[in-house]
């Protein structure tokens, strides 16, 4: 071949023979990057230490150390797709500044001014931008999956057990790499419940309302209930808290401290809205609510899309008993859609209900109510002695640990305690009501009937020692015995008054999980906000926000 034919060969193939050179300069960049790194030293970037080490290991030595977000020497579109939803985490209640989203913006605008100016990449930038990048998905990956969160390090009764990780992340981003698709990738992770997506758009929108906020939120307190007609110091602040979230058009008014018809009707719409008793009265959980900004509305949110991340995978099951301590309710769904919706009164302050699952196997009709011992020893002991009826007029009656009847004459009231358990026989005003549903756990929780039916037309139901009385067991009892066409609602009605208990043995074992949310979004993508009862939201916010 004439040399100068060559020549021309080779000069035409220059451009991909440096970048195939660029290419290999970097790959060893990245190679001797992590042959150099220490097995007791983190794993840094420019003063930034890896939180997924062993992961990024795994990843570029099963791909030879090869590149993934840059392209000859610059940053790819897939590069600039994870800095975008890294930023959009924040829809998640995540931190995006965990994800080395202030370093990479650094980085980024470096590599932007370099090519304004055609100056090349230095070839440890390009590793480091390589390497920081994977971390960030390792670690958003991770987050997204099982939650940012331990449980096991929260105050209060909370019995979850951390998710473990199913996935393989290398392997997911590996995935990504493939389809080039990072948001759908990431996806993956959600739980698998429709409600943790419609609660990052209720988020996104919360974010952009925010933008927009110029108001004062300063918290207005009162000592009473305000009603129609008196005067109040915070009423001015109210009322355009009301018009900031469209309950109220601005109106022409006598006195601005007056609580008039307007501003009524206006807060009747707010408390229908906020599951609250709309009764038109700003009491404490009115303006509990009206003392929310929208950067408190998306901190509830974001705690809570951080407790759906929690749940375990008995959510992926067709049949469930959900209750949402702070929201009041049991709901039992069936193939995802709810069948059945119920007002319960869950554990009070200190007395609080616990969050922990569990599986549902029997049913007690007309069941009696063991005491425990502390309320034996506290309460039915000193009652006993002031009286030696007490035990007649509450139908309670005094048995061994094994059963058997035993003469309440024959007992040493006198005493500490005493041998025996106190038990309140079926009835009508049976504390546990008419029925009880178990599902065993050490907290000896189950949900139950009750003869106090009217504390359900309460607005604060937290007034047990924890366990969960239903509003309509009997509706409850047919959907569990759904399976078994012999349980008329006549056949559950007469179980329910017996004399003595009855146990039904359920055809299968249906999860219960008690949760604790304090916001979640429906179906439709509508938000929804609810007291957070037990203060417990505070702390997870915080460990969130680190």
């Amino acid at each position: 071949m004439p040399k100068h034919l060559l020549v021309l060969l080779l000069l035409s193939l220059a451009p991909g023979l440096f970048c195939f050179a660029q290419n290999t300069d970097l790959q060893d960049n990245i190679r001797l990057k992590l042959e150099l790194d220490q097995p007791d030293v983190p794993l840094s970037v420019r003063q930034n230490e890896l939180f997924a080490k062993g992961d990024i290991h795994q990843f570029y030595t099963d791909r030879l150390f090869a590149p993934v977000w840059t392209e000859k020497g610059v940053l790819s579109e897939f590069a600039y797709e994870l800095r975008f939803e890294i930023g959009q985490s924040k829809f998640d209640g995540l931190n995006p500044q965990d994800y080395h989203l202030e370093l990479i913006n650094i980085v980024f605008s470096q590599f932007e001014s370099n090519k304004k100016q055609a100056i090349p990449n230095a070839m440890d930038d390009l590793a480091d931008i390589d390497l920081l990048l994977s971390d960030a998905f390792f670690h958003l990956a991770a987050h997204l999956e099982v939650g940012k969160v331990n449980p096991r390090n929260l105050a209060g009764d909370w019995e979850i057990t951390p998710k473990t990780s199913k996935v393989s992340f290398p392997e997911l981003l590996n995935i990504a790499v493939e389809k080039q698709q990072i948001r759908q990738t990431l996806e993956t992770l959600y739980p698998n419940i429709t409600i943790y997506k419609k609660g990052r758009e209720v988020i996104r929108a919360m974010d952009e309302i925010r933008k927009q906020d110029s108001l004062n939120w300063k918290a207005v307190k009162v000592s009473k209930t305000i009603k129609v007609g008196e005067t109040n110091n915070g009423i001015p602040d109210l009322r355009k808290r009301l018009a900031f979230w469209k309950y109220l058009v601005p109106y022409p008014f006598e006195d601005e401290n007056e609580y008039d018809s307007t501003m009524f009707l206006a807060v009747q719409k707010f408390q229908q809205r906020n599951g609250l008793d709309s009764d038109g009265a700003l009491g404490k959980n009115t303006l509990y609510a009206l003392n929310l900004s929208p950067a408190d509305l998306i901190d509830k949110a974001s705690v809570n899309m951080e407790r759906l991340r929690w749940l375990p995978d008995t959510l992926r099951g067709a049949e469930m008993i959900l209750v949402n301590i702070a929201n009041y309710q049991l709901d039992y769904l069936n193939n995802r859609d709810t069948l059945f919706s119920t007002r319960v009164i869950v554990g009070k302050k200190y007395h609080e209900s616990p969050i922990f699952s569990s599986a549902m196997s029997y049913i007690v009709f007309s069941p009696y109510w063991n005491l425990p011992t502390s309320i034996v020893r506290n309460e039915v002991m000193p009652a006993v002695r002031k009286n030696s009826n007490y035990l007649a007029q509450k139908n309670m009656e005094v048995v061994t640990f094994s059963g058997k009847y035993v003469d309440p004459s024959t007992v040493n009231w006198s005493g500490k305690s005493i041998p025996y358990m106190v038990r309140q026989k079926p009835g009508e005003n049976n504390s546990l009501g008419l029925v009880k549903f178990m599902f065993p756990n050490e907290h000896s929780v189950y949900i139950h009937d009750t003869p106090a039916r009217s504390l359900f037309t309460r607005e604060d139901r937290a007034l047990s020692h924890g366990c969960i009385r239903i509003q309509d067991p009997a509706t409850f009892a047919a959907l569990l015995l759904k399976n078994n066409t012999a349980w008329t609602p006549e056949k559950i009605n007469a179980a329910m008054h017996q004399s003595s208990e009855q146990i039904v043995t359920l055809d299968r074992k249906i999860p219960v999980v008690l949760l604790y949310l304090t916001f979640w979004a429906d179906t439709k993508g509508q938000g929804h906000f609810r007291q957070d009862i037990y203060d417990r939201d505070a702390e997870v916010l915080e460990a969130l926000r680190k």
